[in-house]
């Protein structure tokens, strides 16, 4: 197991890899981010609600989470899943607004934070950092958007095969423990039922194979046409 040093300066590399830090010199980095806490949670915590004062920048050492919204009835729409090396929460990070979605464990993670004030401090200082933290910023908006746009004009089975080709590898979408169909149907904006009907039609049709952990791309084409 990595002592606090070693996972310290391993830290320090995979944010020289990000799109956020990679302009900066690893003095710049280090000093910047000296006053960050590692933190472990188990499935099922929340890592922060939404509406809460933001205490900063996060980065997923390890393990998966899911950034969600939550409806006045209780109705999750799960906005994306966050995997190790990726970093969270910039919005609320970058601005003095509160978060403005939760984050909830799905498996045993480790996740760091950088204060907000360090970031703050460094984009007053490195015109160059903060023209990044612009650009980054303006993908998010595009996903936001993108994401809008499938849940109002595209239908399940679209989205379900667009998900399934973007999440592959090799041809295949490996499904953890807490990959459930109600999970997929939280990010698709849908139901359980819906989604198991959507993958059994394209099972019928020889597009996909559903296994209990994976589903293998048999005719990634047609699979490409439907999610057209």
């Amino acid at each position: 197991m990595s002592t606090p040093n070693n996972a310290f300066n391993l830290f320090i590399k995979q944010l020289q890899e990000s799109a956020f830090f990679r302009t900066m010199a690893e003095e710049e980095l280090t000093a910047m981010v000296m006053q960050a806490k590692r933190l472990s949670f188990e499935a099922g915590d929340l890592v922060f609600e939404e509406g809460e004062p933001s205490k900063g920048l996060y980065w997923l050492e390890s393990g998966t989470v899911k950034a969600v919204k939550y409806s006045q009835g209780g109705k999750e729409q799960i906005l994306h899943f966050i995997k190790p090396g990726h970093t969270f929460n910039e919005v609320g990070a970058f601005t003095t607004r509160p978060n403005p979605a939760s984050v909830v464990v799905l498996e045993p993670v480790t996740i760091w934070c950088i204060p907000r004030e360090a970031i703050k401090k460094q984009i007053q200082q490195d015109s160059e950092f903060a023209q990044m933290v612009i650009d980054v910023l303006s993908d998010r908006l595009r996903h936001s958007v993108s994401l809008i746009e499938d849940l109002s004009l595209r239908p399940v089975v679209s989205r379900l095969s667009r998900l399934i080709l973007d999440d592959s590898q090799d041809g295949i979408l490996f499904r953890p423990s807490w990959y459930t169909q109600y999970e997929l149907a939280a990010r698709l904006g849908t139901v359980a039922d819906v989604i198991q009907r959507s993958l059994r039609k394209l099972e019928i049709d020889n597009i996909i194979e559903v296994e209990r952990k994976k589903i293998h791309i048999l005719n990634r084409p047609e699979l490409e046409k439907r999610a057209a």
